[in-house]
């Protein structure tokens, strides 16, 4: 039999406070995504340093496959620390992923290049995308979880969309740390050591971040749950045994965070690539145009997520797909003009989609307008806004509390680490074979409004569901608490 309120708000375990909980969370997870990221804000570096030489579009696309693994392995992370998560607790997993998290990026800066070591630098840097894509593969869940466990029900989606911030707030961390280290130092020694150097600043910041999230509790609402009985003994079991969950996961995937993922990826990590791969805007003007634009964007993740505590997360998210996939193809273009790139766009080659001087294979600077572009990204920063900052509260909503962990950290991390992680291998594969500029806007696009459509006809809204009815309703500290957040 559930606890009564008053019970509940006594027991010593239950004093929190809700502002702390939310920035314990997003330290960690701000941490986790600046980790992930690093990799791909140096993608194309990369394929220079672990894949042999020779042929520079096989070693970008190889360095982009090498990203995508990371992404390939999340879902399998979401089952494996899911089931941690619904059996053993929020907090225990999540402090195990960012462990997990911070070594393997450290290891990473001190790996071995492919000039000293062969064959062996690819493999082991795989080795440890796979790791680092494990623990991501835990890590949200529990993040978005545990706040939506502190929360009332009335502001979930407010308070959750400070979680949302953080892979936005970590990608910007990435962009700092590398542009700092990369004006610090000449292009050689940057080249020699110097990109090692964010790398190896991360354990500092998983140090911090574990001492702060190890102050934490276990969430009152699971922490019921168990003492009522009636945590599941077995999540995997109970998420895909049973048909009506396996529907539920299915259509939160494809009906929800599938479309998320690519706006989110096609706004923000793709912009950049576009920018400074594609159109050769030095790394200093894209950093800045896609920096800034992040710094103006960041605050509409709250907005929208308050706004859907109001009028649901259905219409925002589904909204913010919708408008994407309508805008992206004059958003590039414009970008493509207000970039100025220079000489002519090399179709077949080594340099095959980039813009390249006479001789057809020396790559050109771009002479970009800084103002519209930072103003044409912002546009798709506001798109992630909306199908990003709801999507937490809708996903905790979907799914009951004994199997939560489990059953929303698969089409979470399927939908991103799938359909969203690949996009930059995808759109430079359709590039390179179609020597069109915009021709990798074309996934994107379609997965979005696959999402738009499935979302519309199937999903049901969520913003009136009360997760605190399985324990016997909201407690009295958790309306305190949210109250003064």
């Amino acid at each position: 039999m559930a606890t009564s309120s008053a019970a509940l708000t006594a027991t010593p375990e239950y004093r929190f406070k809700l502002p702390f909980v939310i920035s314990a969370s997003a330290a960690g997870t701000i941490i986790e995504w600046y980790d992930f990221y690093l990799y791909g804000v140096l993608a194309a570096f990369f394929s220079t340093q672990f894949f042999p030489t020779g042929d520079a579009t096989a070693a970008l696309l190889a360095s982009l496959a090498t990203f995508g693994a990371g992404f390939a392995v999340r879902p399998f992370g979401a089952a494996f620390f899911g089931r941690i998560g619904d059996i053993v607790g929020r907090k225990f997993t999540f402090l195990v992923t960012i462990s997990v998290m911070g070594l393997s990026t450290a290891l990473v800066g001190i790996l071995p290049t492919y000039a000293q070591i062969g064959i062996l630098a690819p493999i082991l840097l795989v080795i440890l995308r796979l790791a680092q894509g494990l623990a991501l593969g835990g890590e949200y869940g529990g993040a978005a979880i545990y706040v939506a466990e502190h929360s009332s029900d009335a502001k979930r989606g407010q308070n959750t969309s400070w979680i949302q911030t953080t892979a936005t707030l970590g990608l910007l961390l990435a962009l700092i740390m590398i542009g700092i280290t990369r004006l610090s130092l000449s292009p050689e020694d940057f080249t020699n050591f110097g990109w090692r150097i964010p790398f190896i600043l991360s354990i500092a910041l998983v140090v911090m971040a574990l001492y702060i999230r190890l102050r934490l509790q276990e969430t009152p609402l699971f922490t019921q749950l168990k003492k009522d009985g009636n945590a599941s003994t077995s999540p995997w079991r109970d998420s895909f045994a049973d048909a009506k969950n396996r529907r539920l996961i299915l259509l939160a995937l494809f009906g929800a965070t599938a479309g998320q993922a690519v706006v989110w990826y096609q706004g923000q990590f793709q912009a950049l690539f576009f920018l400074g791969t594609n159109l050769g805007v030095r790394f200093q003007d894209a950093y800045l145009i896609v920096g800034t634009a992040i710094v103006l964007g960041t605050p509409f993740f709250v907005v929208f997520g308050r706004l859907s505590d109001r009028i649901g997360r259905k219409p925002i998210i589904l909204g913010g797909c919708a408008i994407a996939a309508a805008a992206y193809f004059p958003i590039y273009n414009l970008m493509a003009q207000f970039a100025h790139p220079q000489g002519v766009l090399a179709t077949t080659g080594k340099a095959a989609g980039k813009f390249v001087g006479a001789d057809g294979v020396t790559p050109t600077v771009a002479q970009p307008e800084i103002l519209p572009l930072i103003a044409l990204v912002w546009i798709q920063i506001i798109f992630v806004t909306m199908v990003y900052g709801p999507i937490a509260a809708f996903l905790v909503e979907f799914f009951p509390a004994r199997i939560r962990y489990t059953s929303l950290s698969i089409p979470y991390h399927i939908g991103n680490g799938w359909f969203g992680g690949f996009l930059p291998l995808i759109a430079a594969s359709l590039l390179a074979s179609t020597g069109n500029l915009f021709a990798g806007l074309i996934y994107p696009i379609v997965v979005a409004v696959i999402t738009v459509i499935i979302g519309g006809l199937f999903i049901r809204e969520s913003r009136h569901v009360k997760i605190w009815d399985e324990v016997g309703g909201e407690t009295d500290n958790v309306r305190a608490a949210t109250a003064r957040a």
